[in-house]
């Protein structure tokens, strides 16, 4: 018997809950979850908590120095990509700046300039200048013959 009371307890709450009255707490539990109330309700509490994440994103961003992020020994001046996995790229290391041909597993000095001289001519001639030196230095590269 007591078996059958614990079953019919749900029957027991939802017979209250029908013949409740509008407003009270038990004319709640028959509310469609797709109401205009709930999706608000819902998407207020969304927005809210997006809106919590981005800024406190903002703040760490902002204030806590992660080490190797933000301004640090090596800038990137600019890059070129010469074929489907080869790159030149500019950086500048204390003071110089380096011209560095980059492919896959293995980085190659290719030039280094003093940072005295400042850089006038933009990156895409000095590279057309280095490439066309660098082919000069190859016998019969620059034959066209």
């Amino acid at each position: 018997m007591n078996n059958s009371l614990v079953s019919a307890a749900p029957l027991f709450l939802m017979a209250e809950a029908i013949g409740a009255a509008p407003g009270s707490e038990s004319a709640r539990l028959l509310e469609s979850p797709l109401s205009t109330a709930n999706l608000v309700n819902t998407a207020l509490g969304l927005v809210l908590v997006v809106g919590l994440m981005l800024a406190l994103a903002w703040l760490v961003r902002r204030f806590v120095q992660v080490p190797g992020a933000g301004k640090g020994l090596v800038q990137v001046l600019g890059g070129v990509s010469l074929g489907s996995r080869e790159k030149a790229v500019l950086v500048r290391v204390e003071g110089h700046r380096l011209l560095l041909g980059v492919a896959p597993g293995r980085v190659q000095t290719l030039l280094v300039l003093d940072d005295g001289q400042e850089q006038t001519v933009p990156f895409a001639d000095q590279l057309s200048r280095v490439a066309q030196a660098g082919a000069a230095r190859v016998p019969g590269a620059g034959d066209a013959s």
